[in-house]
């Protein structure tokens, strides 16, 4: 089913110029807004990511971290105004969309293989959105 142009053309004023280039396996490290009162920090939350759905401005992904004896969940959307940056902090090797197996596993059955690259860097920081015209910076 296509969409209508005009709500493309409303949603793409609000997609994010440049994405962060990361995959279902990855170690990453999200850097979120908080807004208190008139005061505003940043909170880390890191974890492997374990799914990535829907595409445009809805594209969204799900990390899961288990610390402290418990397990975490969570949602981000991944054009969201509140998510300052995302970082790669080790590229995992995987052979499934979901990770979903993992979620009530910790230490070494929740482990997964590092990726490694020969010759080149491990992975691209930024990659520019589907449309414009930018170069991707590495």
């Amino acid at each position: 089913m296509s969409r209508s142009p005009i709500i493309e053309e409303v949603e793409s004023s609000y997609l994010k110029k440049e994405v962060p280039v990361f995959k279902v396996g990855d170690t990453v490290k999200v850097q979120t807004r908080i807004i208190e009162g008139d005061k505003e920090r940043f909170q880390a939350f890191a974890g492997t990511v374990v799914a990535k759905k829907g595409s445009g401005l809805s594209e969204t992904f799900t990390i899961y971290r288990h610390a402290y004896g418990s397990n975490m969940d969570r949602v981000f959307l991944l054009h969201s105004p509140r998510i300052a940056g995302i970082e790669v902090v080790r590229p995992g090797k995987v052979r499934r969309a979901k990770l979903y197996y993992l979620r009530g596993k910790s230490g070494k059955g929740a482990k997964i293989k590092e990726q490694f690259y020969a010759g080149k860097e491990a992975v691209q920081k930024v990659a520019p959105v589907e449309g414009s015209t930018e170069a991707p910076q590495g």
